[in-house]
């Protein structure tokens, strides 16, 4: 992937720079346990599933779209019998994902600091186009910033961009207002459904990440592209 026109390498947040799903995987299992006295743990995390699914035109992304969706499974699927200290608990639970570390994976902040090194300034080469380092996510906007400041990443990058989705529409616009032509994006995520498919859909390049656990709206059946690469460690992103 040497394509000497890209200029701007922009990175998913959770699950790309630091792990995310690991941590709401937690409280998911939990509201599971909860849940035994009245279903199995297979139809809770269906019900949850449905909950999410159905919150999401309405509520986004986010802890605060997710608290709802527990709180709401919590209480139908006991038919309001879950007592209301089971209901509080679960409720800090939610509450704790505010203020998980967001400790950076493995090889993250090298190859970073590796890029951020070697980034072209403009005034070097006519030849060379600069490169920028960018942070593209969705989510909560104060939650995901918090993120980025916990992980301490926040200096290696030129510009920070949160969005609520991250379909063709706000990948063009994260263009323009980069000032740059799609093809001039490479896209770095673990999440082909929302990180890769629409900047390739846009003309852009797509470098996947695959994480060890994927949340369930970001399923997508695998596919190759002649604009995307997988990789498996993060510092191969410094032999592309």
């Amino acid at each position: 992937m040497k394509n000497k026109h890209i200029k701007v390498i922009a990175f998913d947040a959770d699950d790309t720079l630091w792990d995310c799903q690991g941590h709401f995987e937690k409280v998911m299992q939990h509201l599971y346990d909860e849940l035994t006295p009245w279903v199995d743990r297979e139809t809770a995390a269906m019900e949850l599933f449905a909950t999410e699914r159905k919150n999401m035109p309405l509520l986004g992304y986010g802890v605060k779209a997710f608290t709802l969706s527990m709180l709401e499974t919590a209480m139908r699927v006991s038919r309001h019998q879950m007592p209301a200290a089971t209901i509080n608990d679960i409720l800090q639970r939610c509450y704790s994902l505010l203020q998980f570390p967001c400790t950076p994976l493995p090889e993250v902040e090298e190859t970073l600091k590796t890029l951020r090194t070697h980034l072209t300034p403009p005034h070097t080469s006519h030849l060379s186009p600069p490169t920028s380092l960018v942070v593209f996510t969705k989510g909560e906007l104060l939650d995901q910033e918090h993120k980025l400041e916990r992980s301490g990443l926040a200096p290696y990058f030129d510009h920070v961009e949160i969005t609520s989705d991250k379909s063709e529409k706000e990948f063009l616009d994260l263009c323009r207002k980069l000032d740059i032509q799609p093809d001039e994006l490479l896209m770095v995520g673990n999440s082909l459904k929302s990180d890769i498919a629409p900047a390739l859909a846009i003309g852009a390049w797509g470098v996947y990440i695959p994480f060890h656990v994927t949340w369930q709206l970001e399923h997508h059946d695998h596919f190759e592209h002649e604009r995307m690469v997988q990789i498996d460690h993060f510092s191969q992103l410094l032999t592309l």
